[in-house]
């Protein structure tokens, strides 16, 4: 049996999409929908209430366009919501995000981790139930990065600016003798090149997309939910707001073929 419905994708932005291109690569025959919550981005700093009622309005949107599972593909809206949103849409799998610190703690041989994140996500129950559970045994070095938001939401991963506002969070992580990098926001992998560059090798840079994306097909796959592999899929691309930016045509490269693109009006 093949379920043809549209998996759906929500972040407050473009970041969850290093999360959707490593679900096309995992199950490229699923159509999908990814929401970008433009209007309300960025959410680091936003109320964990007002986050809750923001991702239950995203998942709304998602399920009347008939998505049969949703990814928050946000970990500050995993941290604020997504216990409220399995109570309230029971019947509904969601896949959730949390920062990798389990196997960067694992790895470490410095016993030294840093953790680039938003305040919402630290503030979280998941961050921190999962650095008592597996980081108990090394240094996690937290630290705040919502300015890395930013950079994404307006296309700037690379050049002197976008460099230095990345190295005055990464240098100091490295200095401090963090050998793992975790990227505990959907946004930051779209800078990894640029961590990368500047880490120059001191670290590990761990990037948890594939692993979230593999959870979703596994899930899929134990509900029964996933597409034949000989139906062609179906992507679309909505915004709560315009970008002035690099979309539509960044969405265009990121689904891999045609996408259908729209701004949808969100009522507050």
């Amino acid at each position: 049996m093949s379920d043809t419905r549209p998996v759906g994708f929500f972040d407050s932005g473009l970041g969850g999409l290093c999360i959707l291109e490593a679900f096309k690569r995992r199950c490229p025959h699923e159509s999908t929908v990814y929401l970008a919550d433009s209007a309300h981005c960025p959410y680091g700093n936003r109320p964990a209430e007002e986050i809750r009622a923001l991702s239950a309005a995203n998942t709304a949107t998602l399920l009347a366009r008939g998505c049969k599972m949703i990814v928050v593909a946000c970990n500050t809206a995993t941290a604020a919501a997504i216990d409220a949103l399995r109570a309230e849409n029971p019947s509904v799998p969601f896949i959730g995000l949390e920062p990798a610190i389990k196997p960067a703690a694992l790895h470490s041989h410095t016993g030294v981790v840093g953790v680039l994140a938003t305040a919402g996500t630290f503030n979280g129950r998941l961050y921190r139930e999962t650095s008592a559970r597996f980081a108990a045994h090394v240094t996690v070095l937290a630290t705040v990065a919502d300015e890395f938001v930013t950079l994404v939401e307006r296309g700037e991963t690379a050049g002197p600016r976008a460099e230095a506002v990345v190295r005055a969070k990464v240098e100091p992580l490295l200095a401090a003798g963090a050998d793992h990098l975790v990227l505990g926001c959907t946004h930051f992998p779209h800078l990894k090149g640029l961590i990368a560059k500047i880490a120059a090798g001191r670290a590990e840079i761990v990037d948890p997309s594939d692993a979230v994306a593999r959870q979703a097909q596994r899930v899929l796959a134990a509900r029964n939910l996933l597409c034949a592999s000989d139906r062609a899929p179906a992507h679309v691309f909505l915004r709560t707001a315009p970008h002035p930016g690099i979309l539509p045509a960044g969405c265009a490269r990121s689904f891999r073929c045609a996408a259908n693109y729209g701004i949808i009006a969100r009522t507050e």
